[in-house]
């Protein structure tokens, strides 16, 4: 009971709505699954194997593949990734993402996408310990090499890029065989 207790502070302060929301469905062969979009998110499957089936995450399989990331992000691991939906992609202004998607910036595309990832199985309660031990935030080493800044805004996680732009967790603890997903509602970008 106390560990129910726990997960769902630690989610309500991720700014889900409540202990509801991750309530768990159990799967055929006791896989306990999560659900973004709509489509099941199996605790068994990489990241990438589960994202592919996300109606949210569109765009980013799409970048993805494009930046040749495929492999490592179905790699043994951990990661945690902050995964911005197709309308986070489409806040960026017009004609980023096609920009970024040209054969000619791989590099960049890469950059983006691995600011989006940091090493490690980062849940929900750690991050809330990491935020909290930190003074009210916390600095987060991407496998690009940046930084995020976590912090609270309210109830919700929210991440500060090295731009100045701002993304908030949406949801959390999506967990996967190789790492955890947290949905998040804006693209970050190093800098």
């Amino acid at each position: 009971m106390f560990n129910r207790t726990v997960t769902c502070m630690a989610a309500a302060a991720l700014a889900l709505s409540g202990c509801a929301t991750m309530e768990p469905m159990s799967a055929g062969g006791g896989e306990t699954l999560s659900y973004v979009g709509g489509a099941a998110m199996y605790p068994s499957k990489t990241i990438v194997a589960n994202a592919v089936n996300s109606p949210e995450h569109t765009t980013l399989v799409a970048a993805v593949k494009a930046a040749g990331l495929v492999d490592t992000l179905s790699g043994a691991g951990p990661f945690t990734v902050f995964a911005p939906t197709n309308a986070a992609f489409a806040k960026l202004p017009a004609g980023t993402v096609d920009t970024l998607l040209l054969p000619a910036n791989r590099a960049m595309l890469q950059s983006v996408l691995t600011y989006h990832v940091v090493p490690g199985r980062i849940d929900a309660a750690e991050l809330m310990r990491l935020i909290s031990a930190d003074g009210g935030q916390a600095q987060l080493t991407t496998v690009q090499g940046g930084t995020l800044t976590a912090r609270m805004m309210g109830d919700r996680v929210m991440l500060t890029d090295a731009k100045g732009g701002m993304s908030h967790v949406t949801q959390a603890n999506v967990m996967q065989s190789n790492g955890v997903i947290h949905v998040v509602d804006s693209v970050v970008l190093p800098g």
